[in-house]
Formats: C-alpha cells, structure tokens, sequence
C-alpha cells in the first residue's frame, strides 16, 4: 500500500493557497490604485471592477474544483471562458502572490539591512517617494505579477491541444505494438471531444494490445461512461485492457465501476490476468487494483500463470515495481504521476517536480535486472489543466 494524502486533503492545501493568493493581490492592488494620479471616482471604480473579477474568476475556480460538473462536452468557446479561464487564473494567481511576496520581503530584508549601515539618511525612503521611480516599480511588479499567468495560459492551451507520441522498442518474448493510455480526467478539462480525438490517434497507431492504467475521470463518475465509450472505438487485435486508478476509488464503489466497465465491453484486471495465444507465442496481461486502498494483490493477480511465460502487468502506480521484478515480469506499464504536470527546470539541465520529490518513478523507463517498468505521463490533468514541461502522451511500446 503506497501511503499519500487523501483528494479532500489536497483540495484544501489548493484552496488555501488561492485563497490567500486573492486576497493578496486584491491589496496589492488596490494599494496600487489608490496610489495613482487618478482622481477619487476612477480609483473606486477601478478597485470595485478588480475585486469583482478576481472573486468572479476565484468562485468559478473553486466551484470546478469543489463540484463535479455535469457539462461533459461543451463548446470550445465556453470550455475556454468557463473552465480554462478561471483555473488558468486560479493557479497563475498562487505563483503571482507567492511571487511577488517573496520580492517584498526581500526588498524589506535589503532596506532593514540598508538602514542599519547607513543610518536614516541614505536616501532610500526619499528615492520611494519620487513619483517616477514609483511608476516603473508598480509596472515592474505588474510584469511580474503577469508572467505566472502567461506561463499557465501556455502550459494549459498546449496541453489541450497537443501531445507527444513516445515510442520505445524493448525486448519481451513475443512481438506485440502496445499502446498505453491514462490519466485521462475526463471532466472539464478533458471533453468528449478531446477523448474522441485520442482515440483516434491511438487507432492509427494499430496496436496489438491497448492498455488503460486508471484515473479515467476527476471527480464524477458522469465523465466515466462516456470515456469508456470513446476508448472502445479502439480495436486492438488482442483487445483492450484496463485497471482503476485511485480517483475510480474516490468517486464509486468497486461494484459499479466493475458494472461500467462491463458495459462497455472492456475488460477490467483487479488483481487477474488473461492468457492470449498468438501465432509467435503466447503471452500475458495481467493487472492489479490501486495500490493507494490496499486492495492491490500481485501474488492472485499472477496465480496460476507459468513461470516462462511473457507477462505485460497493468498498474496504475509504479510502486509495485520492484516486487514486479522480483517476479520476473518483463514490463510493466504504471502513470498516476503525470510526469508531475508541472517540471521546473535545474541548473545544468534537467527538470524536477513534486512527482520527482515523492516517489523514484515519477515518469519514465526504468530497469531492474531484466524487468522493464515505464511510466507514461498521461493525457489527462488534476486540480489545473495546466502542464509545463511534462506534456501529454501517448506511449507505444514495440515489443520484440
């Protein structure tokens, strides 16, 4: 069982934060304003227009975050002023304040410290008051304030629109095209339209196994049905096969999600496996529950399989790596982490995130002994629709 923070948890650490992000950029603001050469009815009004659309674009925020919302296709223009609008505001606003706070208590640690070796007379609090210099210190801090949001407003639109194709050729026993899809949270951020569109993507790379490894929705089991559906417009020549994720767990019981999948005739591996036989070899998938609930159970998820025989196992954690090789299984595919959503870059190359900070295996291939484990990025986002850095994918595995 991998231990972690439960959805309500993160949701209010979220909130939080934007919270005090409003309020602060409210003040800094208004302060701002009332600083101004404008006279006293254009100050009012400016602050009254500014608190209006930040509380309009914060309550749009938390209600998308707080409350499933039923709308499951909308139209782009109202998908993007509804829901990309107030969650781009809703994150860049976080980084702006966080920002710019930290650039103030600097500035106030380096005039303290000012003050102290030169005494009351060097000059500082004068050169604040000159009307000049307080213009391009306010412009300044407008810029940025403004980058934060810019940077969103880019990570959410590529990541809307667009994905990477991750191929990679690794040996198993029998040759098979794989392609592995997940993470979708299908919800606001992730249309009937936009799963439609990956479908089809995934359909022109003719796989011989589709495999869906968990988290298909955000926070309503609505968005479930109608993800299947687009997913099983795939027809690979072996079939399609999937596993829960943890927010399956959070919006369902395992009894209606089994009842779901069923319908829709894709076959869900809770701790099980399928023997397929092939013209080159035969082969098997095999799948295990979410790790988080401590359902998951890789001794029955294996049970009675042969010990020679090429296993392709399904979970949507990476954690269960290591008793995977242990077991001799030549791949694993996993997600949860998408990549982290959002990389900072390092000095010297490279990139980290919290997914990087909390688990070994937050994306990528990786190898112990002769067991493959990798971890797909997804296509999907939680929280924000925005990635920078980790895009999304589509991972197809050539087998050999």
């Amino acid at each position: 069982m991998v231990p972690t923070v439960t959805f309500g948890t993160l949701r209010f650490i979220v909130v939080g934060l934007a919270v005090f992000a409003q309020i602060y950029l409210f003040l800094r603001l208004r302060t701002a304003v009332r600083s101004s050469q404008s006279s006293e009815r254009f100050k009012l009004l400016a602050v009254f227009l500014a608190g209006s659309v930040i509380g309009l674009l914060f309550a749009m925020n938390v209600l998308i975050l707080l409350r499933p919302v039923p709308w499951v296709d909308p139209p782009a223009p109202a998908q993007a002023l509804l829901f990309y609008l107030p969650a781009v505001w809703g994150l860049g606003s976080i980084f702006s304040a966080l920002l710019l706070a930290a650039l103030r208590l600097a500035g106030g640690a380096r005039r303290a410290v000012a003050g102290r070796s030169h005494g009351p007379a060097s000059g500082a609090g004068g050169s604040s008051a000159d009307p000049g210099r307080r213009l391009i210190l306010q412009a300044g801090a407008g810029a940025i304030a403004a980058a934060p949001l810019v940077l969103c407003g880019y990570g959410a639109a590529r990541a809307g629109r667009s994905h990477e194709v991750r191929e990679l050729s690794l040996p198993f026993g029998v040759p098979l095209r794989v392609v592995q899809l997940t993470d979708h949270h299908a919800g606001p951020y992730m249309t009937r339209s936009d799963l439609r569109r990956y479908a089809e993507a995934v359909i022109a790379l003719e796989p011989d196994v589709f495999a869906l490894t968990g988290d298909y929705v955000s926070n309503s089991i609505a968005f479930l049905p109608g993800c299947l559906e687009e997913m099983a417009r795939v027809r690979a020549r072996y079939g399609t096969f999937a596993v829960l994720g943890n927010h399956e767990h959070w919006v369902a019981s395992p009894e209606r999600l089994r009842t779901i999948f069923r319908q829709h005739g894709i076959p869900l591996l809770c701790n099980a496996h399928r023997v397929i036989r092939t013209a080159k070899g035969a082969f098997a998938v095999a799948g295990i529950d979410d790790m988080r609930i401590g359902n998951d159970d890789l001794d029955a998820a294996l049970a009675g399989l042969a010990p020679d025989i090429p296993t392709l196992l399904l979970s949507h954690r990476p954690e269960i790596f290591p008793a995977a090789a242990e077991r001799k299984i030549a791949l694993t595919l996993s997600g949860h982490y998408h990549g982290g959503q959002i990389q900072l870059p390092l000095p010297g190359g490279g990139a980290t995130s919290l997914a990087h900070l909390r688990t070994p295996y937050p994306e990528g291939l990786h190898r112990i002994g002769e067991s493959r484990l990798y971890v797909s990025r997804g296509i999907g986002t939680t929280f924000t629709p925005v990635r920078l850095g980790a895009w999304p994918e589509i991972t197809v595995c050539n087998l050999s």
